[in-house]
């Protein structure tokens, strides 16, 4: 190795072209560092600003969910406030006759088919002060 005096601190240096490896290897484990901390302070910040987009975005689906909601709620009281739709309503669904009208519920064949099962299911069961003995019964016997 070829070594020099300097004039100034009268020690040896290494020339200029071969430096030693741990000046930049120093550097670099320095930079690694700094740039590792750097990563993690800002870790929690960016994962906290994530879930606040991912939160804002949910609350706007529910902010326009419930837009739908009310205007349909408000379109069900504007046919409230409806007479005719009242009236409509009462005699579809409660067969509501008005005064000097004639009302006439039809019965198809599918309605006579189930009023027909109805009497064959009530003869199948048994009185009701059959059910009341046996329940009697049961609760006297030991357990």
């Amino acid at each position: 190795m070829a070594r020099r005096r300097d004039d100034e601190g009268g020690e040896e240096r290494a020339r200029p072209g071969r430096r030693g490896g741990t000046a930049l290897t120093g550097r670099a484990a320095i930079l690694a560092v700094v740039m590792c901390a750097i990563a993690l302070s800002l870790a929690y910040p960016v994962r906290e600003y994530v879930a606040q987009r991912q939160e804002i975005a949910q609350l706007k689906q529910q902010e326009r969910v419930a837009r739908r909601e009310v205007a349909q709620l408000e379109e069900r009281k504007r046919q409230l406030g409806d007479k005719a739709y009242i009236e409509r309503e009462a005699k579809r669904r409660l067969h509501y006759c008005m005064p000097g009208e004639r009302c006439y519920i039809v019965l198809d064949g599918g309605g006579g088919e189930r009023q027909q099962s109805k009497p064959a299911d009530a003869a199948r069961k048994e009185p009701w002060y059959v059910t009341l003995w046996r329940s009697v019964e049961e609760a006297d016997r030991p357990r």
